[in-house]
């Protein structure tokens, strides 16, 4: 089935060509299983990562609304901050941003390496809050304050998470079918779910050009019964935006985002050093390493509803290894 209703909503073209899908042999051999990983590192803006698919929309909107500011909000080390932040430079636009420090750390590599180095490679004005208690909101005092001053601001939410940045994680659903179809049937999708909008694009996208493929989120940051509601409200909005219909069971792990989201944990590096080791591929400590985790250990307890070859979404995210040195 093709969703050729994506096409009716305004778009900038970043992405250029679709991502890699690669075969894993190392990792597979190590695994016994086929493992391949959708490259969505490699993205070509600010070193990589999945928002830029959100962004594509996101910022088209901005610019047909004729925004000069883009305002959204983040970690300290936020990968979707440095990538909102990239666009906007690209463009030559201003880019505020709200940054809490989610486990109070005083560490200064996470305090001033990593992403947060880059948003002040790219002169991004940073405000920081005490914690991202009710983002939407603060989101909107800024943008009020930001009107005040003469701007004319367009709020993207955390993550890019909305119908609209979902779209693009529709698009990735087609890639995946695509590069795909007649070379490798997957018997399922592993991809992170913190702010939803990734998940919920690819729910929409799968469900209908792979309905026999399997998508798991892993959590990075809450349990499912919080999670949940944050992906099928998303999932639902984008169906309705392309006049679909959304029904399959949203499945999603929540046994390996502890202690907390942001704060790396040991099966999630031993992840991050696992595929490094084997594939030379870097996986993050907050996103990455967590969702590979659950895919290892998904494999090893026989988690997967059927057998066959498993395709990882590797969102990016990197640059916060030098953060959590």
């Amino acid at each position: 089935m093709s969703l050729h209703n994506i096409a009716n909503f305004p778009r900038l073209e970043l992405l250029g060509s679709p991502t890699p899908l690669e075969h894993l042999p190392r990792l597979s051999d190590y695994l016994g299983r086929d493992i391949f990983i959708k490259r969505d590192d490699v993205t070509p803006v600010a070193l990589g990562g999945n928002k830029l698919r959100k962004l594509e929309f996101l910022v088209a909107d901005a610019l047909r609304a004729g925004a000069d500011v883009l305002l959204t909000a983040g970690a300290i080390q936020s990968n979707h901050v440095r990538q909102t932040a990239a666009v906007a430079a690209k463009l030559g636009l201003k880019c505020v941003a709200l940054l809490e420090n989610p486990i109070g750390t005083t560490a200064e590599n996470y305090l001033h390496n990593g992403n947060r180095l880059l948003l002040e490679l790219m002169n991004t004005e940073i405000v920081m809050v005490d914690a991202l208690h009710a983002p939407d909101v603060q989101l909107e005092q800024q943008a009020t304050l930001l009107e005040a001053q003469g701007f004319r601001p367009y709020t993207i939410p955390v993550g890019g998470s909305n119908a609209l940045g979902a779209l693009g994680y529709v698009d990735c659903a087609q890639e995946i079918a695509h590069q795909s179809e007649g070379v490798v049937d997957f018997a399922a999708v592993v991809v992170a779910s913190g702010s939803a909008g990734t998940h919920a694009g690819l729910a929409v996208g799968l469900e209908h050009l792979l309905p026999d493929t399997e998508l798991v989120g892993v959590t990075v940051s809450r349990k499912i019964a919080d999670q949940l509601p944050k992906v099928d409200k998303i999932r639902h909005e984008l169906a309705r935006s392309l006049e679909m219909v959304s029904s399959a069971p949203v499945t999603l792990w929540d046994d390996y985002f502890a202690p907390r989201y942001g704060e790396p944990n040991e099966e999630g590096m031993e992840a991050v050093k696992l595929l490094a080791r084997l594939e030379g591929i870097f996986l993050d400590p907050v996103y990455t390493g967590k969702a590979m985790a659950g895919l290892i250990d998904g494999i090893s307890q026989n988690r997967f509803r059927r057998e066959g070859p498993i395709v990882f979404i590797h969102t990016g995210g990197a640059p916060a290894l030098f953060a959590y040195r």
